[in-house]
């Protein structure tokens, strides 16, 4: 008992004393959509086994690490929306709805909160601007996908930086233009189009979405090298340049690493792995700013929920894994299946022989990754029933539909990788926090993800 009390009264005399510390001036907030702890391990097994550095990857040498859990008001497991909410504000939410309570009330995010205050606000993800993550920072709609309603209230926010990739509302249901895009210019925000887009920019605003020609519905994953798109570290660099450009002496800035929850989806282990290295470069910015000024910033690192179910290890590699066979892999399972369907609907019929070719070329078979006799039968066998019969069996998840010849290929990476996974969906699982800088003591216990808004809250007194 006296130990309870002993260790209750360090714990009070601990949050006192941060809480009646200066004030970060500077806070980022990083959010990994879908990064569990098998996501973020993977990225460091990959970092040591095969990259070879004996340093963890950036998060993972933050001074304080804890976990989250993620649970929304409607479920165990939670989607983007509610979970997006609960960091952004503070509040439970049922799933699909954004930054209102079940009952439809709207909740105050800790962005706006700050803005009013005379903090400048940057939001960058590497999904449209209008999902759920970025929008729970401004929006307060019943049903996350009110996309033209999200995206005018973030027209009408005021924040100083919006990016990525492509605004989802600006066509009505008929698909005929509306004035969504004219809001943010009535509002007084500048669009750029692509990094090279904001030289011009003069504005106090800006909203900076995909180049043109690029047509994904994220800005691309890294794994496709896609030429000229954005990626999340030159976006979040360019954040940090307006908001100091803007001579803001105090700014939040919230950071998605959206494509993480896509390859989640997909169960995609080489393209999740590949994300996370990217997300963790985007943060070296923050990281950077931080050294020059520790005594000014604050540093969170977390995840809205975990995506795939994924896990470290299968019975194909026993007690190891082999990640650098996803050096090989030069195509996201995404892409990998649009290419299957434009094969499909070109005029010229492939043979079995010319995807042996796209297989060695894009994903490394039998040149460098090991594929047995009876796998080649099975992809072989499957390739003719896709291209050469039904293609009709897809499997759909949220933001593709895969073949069953590619989810065959895929699943041969999965095997000699040692990655698996459980659903296409969320789970429950506990996801990571990492914080460094003021006040980061304050996460060092098992948080809620409401928790850690109203921590910050707390450290802005």
């Amino acid at each position: 008992m006296k130990l309870r009390l002993l260790s209750l009264i360090v714990a009070l005399w601990s949050v006192a004393h941060v809480y009646g510390a200066q004030a970060p001036k500077y806070i980022f907030y990083f959010i990994g959509d879908g990064m569990g702890m098998a996501q973020v391990l993977s990225a460091q097994v990959y970092n040591r086994t095969v990259l070879g550095n004996t340093d963890p990857i950036l998060m993972m040498q933050f001074p304080v690490a804890s976990q989250v859990t993620t649970h929304s008001a409607s479920s165990p497991v939670t989607d983007s929306a509610a979970a997006g909410t609960a960091l952004a504000t503070g509040h439970k939410t049922d799933n699909g709805m954004l930054g209102v309570t079940p009952d439809t009330v709207a909740v105050t995010s800790i962005a706006k909160e700050l803005f009013d205050r005379g903090y400048g606000v940057a939001l960058v993800t590497s999904v449209p601007p209008d999902d759920a993550t970025p929008g729970a920072f401004y929006a307060h709609v019943p049903d996350r996908g009110m996309y033209y309603e999200v995206g005018k209230q973030a027209a009408e926010s005021g924040y100083d930086f919006i990016a990525g990739s492509n605004l989802r509302g600006t066509k009505d249901k008929d698909g005929n233009p509306n004035d969504l895009i004219d809001s943010f210019r009535d509002n007084g925000v500048d669009i750029a189009y692509g990094i090279e887009g904001l030289d011009g920019i003069r504005s106090r605003r800006v909203l900076l979405l995909n180049p043109e020609e690029i047509t994904l519905g994220q800005i691309n994953f890294t794994i496709d090298s896609v030429p000229g798109a954005m990626s999340l570290p030159d976006m979040t660099e360019a954040a940090i340049s307006h908001l100091q450009k803007n001579g803001r002496d105090r700014f939040f800035m919230m950071v998605e690493g959206g494509n993480i929850d896509y390859g989640g989806h997909a169960n995609d282990g080489g393209t999740i792995v590949k994300e996370v290295l990217n997300f963790n470069q985007a943060l070296r910015h923050a990281y950077d700013f931080y050294l020059a000024h520790p005594d000014e910033t604050l540093i969170v690192v977390t995840a809205d929920h975990e995506t795939g179910g994924m896990g470290l290890g299968n019975n194909n590699v026993g007690y190891d894994l082999r990640l650098g066979y996803m050096d090989y892999q030069k195509i996201s399972k995404d892409r990998f299946a649009d290419m299957c369907r434009a094969m499909r609907k070109s005029r010229r019929i492939y043979e079995w022989e010319d995807m042996k070719e796209i297989l060695t070329d894009k994903l490394g078979f039998w040149s460098h990754v090991p594929v047995t006799d009876e796998q080649t039968a099975q992809l072989e066998e499957e390739f003719n029933r896709c291209f050469k019969g039904d293609m009709a069996s897809d499997h759909h998840t949220l933001y593709n539909s895969f073949n069953t010849f590619t989810e065959k290929v895929y699943r041969v990476i999965d095997g000699v990788t040692g990655i698996g996974f459980t659903t296409n969906g969320h789970s429950g699982g506990l996801v990571p926090l990492y914080a460094i800088g003021v006040g980061a003591e304050c996460f060092s216990s098992l948080n809620d993800n409401t928790s850690i808004p109203a921590k910050i809250r707390g450290l802005m007194k």
